[in-house]
């Protein structure tokens, strides 16, 4: 896109990077679609992100006043390492996505993704530059391109945009899956003798999974990666889904906890809400479901009987029962109460006849006549019939 100069800001006494585009004879409409890019460049504020300061022209050269970073682009590092280990790479896709995101939300598209534009500065973290710029360069009206000119790296160019579309923010997000791809294997995933080859391999060639070419890699980091690279834009995670992928440690194929269980409720005792509906003949105590439902037992809160008036102490006291045995806690005094009554009963007959029946010795004492009668004996009131025929029987003996 141009030439990148170390300067020095005489107004704040800093260190800057100016980069000065290429091209030439900017007209009014250029200047004016790059004062917009610049400063839609300039509201992005993220510690991935290279900071714009200023823009303006110079000598018919547009220029931008940057953040200066202190360190070597990812280019840089491929140059001098073959590959990067998985660690690493995990980390850097992880910030670079974190960086593509802030733009992506204020709807900025970077265009150009590739290791050159990848800066690490002293600390090791990633800084991605020249937002913004890309779109700017590509458009015909700013005569810095030639017509039918794709702005972009045949190498890390994605489907969409070999095929002549309108570059989105998922054409970012297959960028920096080659830009991985290369990082893990030391070469890009589609490479050929010409760019025009190179474009075609991005739109009909699958990639090849990195395992299969001999890189220790996590399963799961093999196949995100390959998401990264889908041919159609739609199939692709988002920026912020990538960043969060990566910075929760998921490319370690790491199983994922198991949810805590919850036991349910029995069939039988269907929950009701505790402040909704009525309360019913016993009302569930509002505790959670795991302290309701413990070895069977339901923990209820005993209704107040009608004229009784509980004691303020026992009202939040819950009371434990088996869910099953209410109707049988009901017939329990019923059936104590029959029984007790019953017992009671037989002793009082018992007892009756024991103090009311007649002295039957009597009539068996010697010496003693029994009274003459002038006619058939009838029985005594509170003597049975029987006892008169066994009298007369013995007056015949």
């Amino acid at each position: 896109m141009g030439e990148v100069w170390r300067a020095a800001d005489e107004v704040l006494g800093r260190a800057v990077a100016v980069k000065l585009l290429l091209g030439g004879h900017a007209d009014e409409s250029a200047t004016a679609r790059f004062r917009l890019e610049a400063q839609t460049a300039a509201r992005l504020s993220h510690p991935h992100l290279v900071a714009v300061f200023d823009f303006g022209a110079w000598e018919d050269r547009f220029y931008l006043v940057m953040e200066l970073v202190e360190g070597r682009s990812l280019g840089d590092l491929l140059a001098t390492e073959e590959r990067l280990g998985a660690e690493q790479v995990a980390r850097i896709a992880g910030q670079a996505a974190a960086g593509l995101a802030a733009a992506h939300r204020q709807g900025i598209v970077h265009r150009d993704i590739k290791p050159g534009n990848l800066m690490l500065d002293a600390e090791g973290a990633v800084k991605i530059g020249d937002f913004g710029i890309a779109q700017f360069v590509d458009d015909p009206s700013a005569a810095l391109t030639t017509t039918g000119q794709i702005v972009g790296t045949s190498l890390y160019l994605a489907p969409e945009r070999a095929l002549g579309r309108t570059a989105g923010a998922a054409s970012d997000m297959y960028s920096l899956g080659c830009v991985i791809y290369q990082l893990l294997l030391g070469e890009p995933p589609f490479r050929s003798d010409t760019a025009t080859a190179t474009l075609y391999q991005h739109v009909d060639t699958a990639p090849v999974p990195l395992r299969q070419r001999g890189v220790a890699l996590s399963p799961a980091f093999d196949s995100y990666l390959l998401g990264l690279l889908a041919k159609q834009p739609e199939n692709r995670p988002s920026a912020e889904q990538v960043a969060d992928w990566f910075q929760n440690d998921a490319w370690r194929g790491q199983a994922a906890p198991m949810p805590m269980y919850a036991p349910t409720a029995p069939p039988a005792a269907p929950s009701v809400p505790y402040a909704s509906a009525p309360a019913p003949a016993f009302r569930p105590s509002p505790t959670p479901a795991s302290a309701q439902q413990a070895d069977g037992m339901t923990t209820y809160r005993l209704p107040q009987a009608g004229g009784h008036r509980r004691r303020p102490a026992d009202r939040s006291a819950p009371v434990r029962r088996r869910t099953g045995a209410r109707e049988a806690i009901r017939r329990r005094p019923r059936v104590a109460s029959a029984i007790a009554g019953t017992v009671a009963f037989l002793a009082a007959v018992y007892l009756g006849m024991s103090l009311f029946s007649p002295d039957s010795g009597s009539a068996d004492t010697p010496g003693t006549e029994p009274p003459a009668s002038t006619g058939p004996q009838s029985p005594a009131p509170d003597q049975p019939a029987q006892n008169s025929e066994d009298d007369g029987d013995d007056e015949q003996d």
